[in-house]
């Protein structure tokens, strides 16, 4: 069984479309954490609403390949369109962040909010 953390976010209705996002994982995955969700000021583009971040700790036997593309799923079926920038606005963003503990996705040296709700899921992670 995979631990893996994924890091949630919107812009866009996020209220709502975290707490969908939230709903869609819990029923697809054995949910074993959530972090606080925060406000945060966007990056890259600071002409549009803040986000909202979080992070939650599931258990699922899926490859990394297979999660991100159930993720990429979940995101189409919450109305997520791609973009080409990659600072848009958007309905809701999952991604994983860490898989049995190797960090896989390098914002989280970069953002001190995902990095605070990575810890508060996996206080034991090394980083």
């Amino acid at each position: 069984m995979n631990k893996v953390v994924i890091g949630i976010g919107s812009n866009i209705a996020p209220g709502e479309n975290i707490r969908k996002a939230r709903i869609i994982l819990a029923q697809k995955y054995n949910v074993l954490a959530e972090s606080e969700f925060v406000t945060t000021q966007p990056i890259g583009n600071a002409a549009q609403p803040d986000f909202i971040n979080g992070a939650v700790l599931i258990e699922t036997q899926a490859t990394y390949e297979q999660l991100a593309k159930e993720l990429k799923v979940i995101e189409q079926q919450l109305g997520r369109r791609e973009s080409t920038d990659k600072f848009a606005p958007r309905m809701i963003d999952l991604d994983i962040v860490v898989l049995n503990g190797k960090i896989t996705d390098q914002d989280f040296h970069n953002r001190d909010f995902l990095k605070n709700a990575v810890l508060e899921v996996l206080p034991t992670l090394k980083y």
